[in-house]
């Protein structure tokens, strides 16, 4: 029997359950699902462990020997047990922003829930690498990172690989190319102020700045940053199926130990800090991804445009991280 690494991704609501389906349906990797019960007058529901009944009968239709189980658990922590040795935790678990909710209030709730998790990781799956899913990614990723004790290289936020995934799509329609001939990266913080990096990107080697009017690529580059928006515009709720495929591509990197180039958020300090003008928290870049996590920081060129408005992002991902050591004792 093929042994596969065990993959344990708690919050299963729609990110959480299409990262486990789409996994599966690889044949990569053993899946793990863990959430609360949803409770009402008169029974109590575990969707949890309906899910994952439903995907070990969706494999076994496709012949795939994956294996996937679901685990309900209380938020104050009970139930966490079967997280034991998983080689990957993705946490996508957390409250979304409400109509009349703070900045600060979103970043208590939500340190408030990771902290519960990260302390049951840390007593069940010591080695593991994190994938934190959670917005505000950056905050969180860096939440994630103090609270865990973890080594920063096995602490990685998912942003930058969906951010670029957008990009690539917006360009491919203009384009009308294979989303695979396109090279063009996202980094800085996950929100308004995410920076592509036209300065580097290209479609089959030709610079994008080439191919495309300065005026059409300001529209691509804003939808971009607005893309999160936009999908909540029209369904009402938070993309689910494109932050998915970009978490899979993280893990399919760390599985294989493919040391892909992907843009995620990370720790930066030391010499790649020093690069980046980022001392001590999260902030998205390229990074290589391989078994041990992150592999190396990728200093990439910016310029003087660039570098201006990854210095805004920056500041204003410092100034969340400040709000949110409040909360994390800091």
């Amino acid at each position: 029997m093929v042994e596969r690494k065990v993959v344990s991704i708690v919050g299963a609501g729609n990110v959480g359950e299409h990262v486990a389906s789409l996994l599966l349906l690889k044949g990569l990797v053993d899946v793990r699902l863990f959430d609360i019960p949803r409770k009402t007058e008169d029974k109590v529901f575990e969707p949890v462990k309906g899910k994952a009944l439903d995907m070990k009968q969706m494999i076994a239709a496709m012949d795939i020997d994956s294996k996937v189980d679901g685990f309900t658990v209380s938020p104050e922590g009970d139930g966490y047990e079967p997280i034991v040795n998983s080689d990957i935790v993705v946490i996508t678990a957390g409250f979304p922003r409400k109509p009349g909710m703070s900045r600060e209030d979103l970043l208590e709730s939500n340190i408030n829930i990771l902290s519960t998790i990260i302390s049951k990781v840390r007593q069940y799956s010591p080695d593991s690498i994190l994938i934190v899913v959670t917005n505000p990614v950056d905050i969180m990723t860096y939440a994630a990172y103090k609270l865990s004790g973890f080594a920063p290289n096995r602490v990685i936020g998912m942003a930058g690989v969906l951010d670029s995934a957008r990009f690539k799509t917006f360009i491919a329609e203009e384009l009308r190319v294979s989303p695979k001939d396109i090279h063009a990266y996202v980094i800085g913080g996950h929100g308004d102020e995410m920076v592509p990096l036209i300065s580097i990107s290209n479609v089959g080697g030709i610079p994008l700045k080439d191919l495309i009017p300065k005026e059409k690529l300001q529209e691509l580059i804003e939808r971009t940053r607005f893309g999160g928006g936009e999908i909540v515009n029209l369904m009402g709720t938070s993309a689910y199926y494109a932050p998915a495929a970009a978490v899979v591509d993280m893990v399919e990197a760390l599985v294989t130990n493919s040391r892909r180039i992907l843009p995620c958020s990370v720790y930066l300090d030391g010499e790649a800090g020093e690069y980046y003008g980022v001392k001590g928290f999260c902030v998205g870049v390229p990074i290589k991804l391989g078994s041990n996590g992150v592999e190396e920081i990728i200093k990439v060129p910016m310029i003087e445009e660039e570098r201006q408005m990854w210095n805004k992002s920056v500041e204003s991902v410092k100034k969340s991280v400040e709000i949110a050591e409040v909360f994390l004792g800091g």
